[in-house]
């Protein structure tokens, strides 16, 4: 069952019945930690009224195992009405370690003189008790364990969980995403940050390690130099190896060659020979500072917060925010608040003074907001600690005891800071945001961190309010949301074992009322129309005949064909693909292809060409200083706050992005590289040429702004104006290479009926494949005026080289003209080829088109209208 959606409830719902229907009576709840038995017990003593009253006021005992109070054990044996007995596995696994030293054993082990020399686990063995086991993964998965369930001595085991290990004889699921479309839980929407323009130092993030086979090696995330830009990519590495040479060169990197590489679990780190820094697990170097990101991570948090409480504030529901640190110390300190309780307190006073939250009935003392949950030790102060140990059970009390008090809108605690890693149990319906400020080397499960407010919320008299509407959880991340939510499906995946995009042989039970035989005979179905491949998932053919609404079924399913069909859109998830089922190969037309007419026209346009520039220096510089003067505007680095929703489906977990915004700068120093040697690599200009264009365009105080960022521009803008500007002065001179006519015969052309083909009776292809309605309006053109003769649109492999690139034109066209035969070449076919809407760069290509043909003797014209040609 999907956390959150009230296990709980089920498994003590379940005893009831097991009682009613067939008089069992004893019970024992084995439970990982203390904040499950203290929230189990609490459920119990919120639940009595609720169970009497379904059950006519049957009598039953419930109580917490404890062993300075025997006389329970006694009673669950002796009693003959309804028992229910709550213990931590802790309470009765340490008698396996070593049975030879009974004092070393939990008490519910050793003999009592209080039970007349009887051991109190011999009581319970011989009631032959239901064991309910509540989060198995993380009670039962050791030898050690299993033996303490056993010397219970069971008539059977359930577990119950979201995440089972071990999966043994299934009787009911509710995963992930029948919660999510039921709307059983919370609506999930992530936010993260993200750094843009962020390339002035060496960053580095230590991804990964691993020792594989004596083979120690790293994947390193850095800043790669492409052709035009820098892209940040993962990168293995190993003791040696340069990250200047793995940057491809970036002079920011020089003395990053990787040094000792720990794969020591927990101490993992890599280390570098020239420089002192040591990255620890994914730690990283040369990206905004920490404290700038944890600051807005804590402002967007409280304002989210602040949202929710304006939009419920006449709905009785109390809102409660929850934050994750990495170190107590970071929240509270022996002497005083530490840094987050300052920023928190910074953001909230700031924040509640604005005036559309004028209207809340909160608390605007910051100091009583705000409180964290944290074990105390009398020497050392407050203590980091894991969720599972007995100072925890100090640490959570006001979490688990006093729930209600916590739910109450006149209690001002609102924002909860919390260490621990919340383990399973630790949660409160009405958390509507989780922020997590804890380190990003941490393992912490996504689903463990969000699985404490993905319960639904409930007003002030304890009913549950339902809709996604009012139960969005917003978890405010410490990655991208993209990230996030492919991050979350893994784990979905691997907990749950569900296969997103995947078809399998009960995939339609209860659909329209089909079982499993009937299901598997549509699974069999699909299988035989290569609907699904031999590992389940969906293909193209499947994809193309939903988006076509010819989805095959076996006639006998023809009266729930769309209750058949909506279960596999869901499994396939968006439609938006070519329809395999019409992809054509288009062949020759040979009465076109073979005609004398074909055969001159090829003659006259099948050459190719060299080409050579001349060009003015001085007034290559000056356009090249305005063109920068006019272009060039380079921010410093920002941060980025994005945000999206997860929908959850069959067919995988989805972002969608509903939100974007700068929310800070990265005002650290900018290390300037050797800008001339950079630039003369990407523009081949002389130092000097470069220098003069540099100082005439007044632009270098943004070099120390954003050095890498004004490099990257000033690259691209220099080579795009050269490119443009030395065309003008571009000859083309005709060689005897040419394109020979039979590429036509062993290039494959292909298209989509209904999409971009039309049938042609004039072209050397039975069918036209168009880019865009401009060209399949001239297409037509062509095929009805009898003037035209004969028209081919040039495959793109036929190419003229230019300074820009390779260009492809258009169209060629044989056009008769009282007996004269014209050729016409066609280029742009995307509006306005003349005007502004052409950008410069296309332009120039299509004036070097113009001078190849020129230097063939033929004619050349750019239009997007045949009439143009026949004018």
């Amino acid at each position: 069952m999907e956390t959150g959606t009230g296990k709980t409830y089920v498994y003590l719902r379940t005893i009831f019945e097991l009682n009613q229907q067939y008089s069992f009576t004893k019970f024992i709840i084995v439970v990982p930690s203390i904040a499950i038995k203290e929230g189990t017990y609490k459920s119990l003593e919120m639940t009595k009224e609720h169970f009497e009253t379904i059950y006519n006021k049957i009598p039953y005992d419930y109580f917490v195992y404890d062993s300075s109070n025997l006389e329970q054990v006694r009673n669950f044996a002796t009693n003959e009405n309804l028992q229910i007995m709550i213990i931590n596995i802790d309470a009765f696994n340490k008698s396996f370690k070593d049975p030879q030293k009974e004092e070393k054993a939990n008490i519910i082990h050793r003999n009592n003189d209080k039970l007349s020399g009887n051991k109190p686990i011999d009581l319970i063995k011989e009631t032959n008790p239901i064991v309910i086991i509540d989060e198995p993964q993380s009670v039962s998965t050791t030898t050690k364990a299993k033996e303490a369930i056993a010397s219970l001595n069971p008539m059977c085991v359930i577990n119950y969980s979201a995440t089972h290990k071990e999966k043994n004889h299934a009787v009911y699921k509710l995963d992930a995403i029948d919660a999510y479309e039921l709307e059983l839980v919370k609506q999930i929407e992530v936010a993260g940050f993200e750094t843009v323009n962020s390339h002035n130092q060496a960053y580095v993030k230590l991804v990964s390690v691993s020792n594989t086979n004596n083979k120690i090696s790293a994947r390193l995330e850095i800043d790669i130099q492409n052709k035009d830009k820098i892209t940040r990519k993962v990168v293995t590495v190993a003791k040696g190896i340069d990250l200047f040479e793995k940057s491809n060169r970036r002079q920011v990197y020089e003395g990053y060659e990787v040094g000792d590489i720990s794969c020591e679990k927990g101490k993992e780190f890599v280390s570098f020979t020239k420089t002192p820094e040591v990255l620890q697990l994914k730690q990283a170097i040369g990206t905004i500072d920490d404290d700038i990101i944890k600051e807005q991570q804590i402002y967007k948090t409280v304002e989210e917060h602040l949202d929710k409480e304006l939009r419920y504030i006449n709905k009785g529901i109390k809102v409660l925010s929850l934050f994750f640190v990495d170190k107590v110390a970071n929240y509270r300190v022996a002497e005083g608040k530490g840094k987050y309780a300052i920023i928190f307190e910074r953001a909230y006073n700031e924040l509640i003074q604005r005036e559309k939250y004028q209207s809340l009935v909160v608390e605007t003392d910051a100091e009583k907001v705000h409180g964290g949950y944290f074990a105390v030790d009398k020497k050392t102060g407050f203590k980091d600690t894991t969720g599972k140990t007995l100072a925890d059970a100090d640490t959570y009390t006001l979490i688990m005891k006093d729930k209600e008090r916590l739910l109450n809108l006149d209690e001002p605690l609102r924002f909860i800071f919390s260490h621990s890693a919340l383990r399973e149990g630790w949660d409160n319906p009405n958390v509507f945001q989780i922020c997590t400020l804890n380190d990003s080397k941490s393992d912490t499960k996504k689903r463990q961190e969000i699985g404490r407010g993905l319960r639904l919320c409930v007003n002030q008299h304890g009913e549950r309010v339902h809709g996604f509407e009012i139960n969005t959880l917003t978890v405010m991340a410490n990655e991208s949301y993209e990230d996030f939510a492919q991050g979350l499906q893994k784990e979905i995946e691997n907990d749950e074992g569900i296969r997103f995009g995947v078809i399998e042989k009960n995939s339609f039970m209860d659909i329209g009322g089909l079982d499993l035989s009937a299901s598997i005979k549509i699974y069999t179905s699909f299988k035989e129309s290569a609907y699904i491949n031999k590992e389940d998932k969906v293909t193209e053919i499947l994809r193309a005949d939903l988006n076509e609404n010819k989805l095959k079924i076996p006639e006998q399913f023809e009266p729930v064909r769309e209750e058949i069909t909506q279960q596999t859109k869901k499994i396939c998830g968006k439609i938006n693909c070519n329809n395999f089922a019409t992809k054509h190969v288009v062949k020759l037309n040979n009465e076109v292809y073979l005609s004398e007419e074909f055969k001159q026209l090829w003659e006259k346009i099948k050459y190719k060409t060299t080409y050579s520039i001349e060009f003015d220096t001085n007034e290559l510089i000056n356009i090249c200083a305005a063109e920068l003067k006019k272009q060039i505007n380079v921010g410093t680095a920002k941060l980025m706050y994005k945000k999206g929703v997860l929908e959850f489906g069959a067919s995988g977990i989805e972002s969608v992005q509903t939100e974007q915004l700068v929310v800070g700068e990265d005002t650290s120093k900018v290390v300037l590289p050797d800008i001339l040697t950079f630039l003369q690599n990407k523009t081949d200009l002389t130092r000097n040429t470069l220098v003069e264009i540099l100082t005439k365009s007044g632009t270098l105080k943004q070099f120390e702004i954003n050095a890498q960022r004004y490099m990257d521009d000033v690259a691209k803008i220099l080579v795009a104006t050269m490119q443009v500007t030395i065309v003008d002065g571009i000859k083309y001179t005709k060689i005897e290479d040419s394109y020979e006519q039979t590429l036509f015969e062993t290039r494959e052309l292909l298209g989509y009926m209904g999409k971009n083909l039309m049938e042609s009776n004039k072209s050397v292809y039975e069918h036209i494949v168009y880019d865009s309605d401009v060209e399949k309006d001239f297409a037509t053109q062509c095929e009805n005026l009898d003037c035209v003769q004969l028209y081919t649109k040039l495959p793109n492999w036929f190419k003229i080289k230019t300074p820009l690139g390779n260009y492809n034109p258009d169209w060629a066209i044989v056009i008769n003209d009282n007996d004269k035969e014209h050729v016409y070449f066609v280029v742009e076919t995307k509006g306005n080829v003349l005007g502004q809407s052409l950008r410069a760069m296309e332009r120039a290509k299509v004036h070097c088109g113009k001078e190849h043909f020129s230097a063939l003797g033929v004619e050349f014209k750019a239009t997007t209208k045949l009439d143009d040609i026949l004018e």
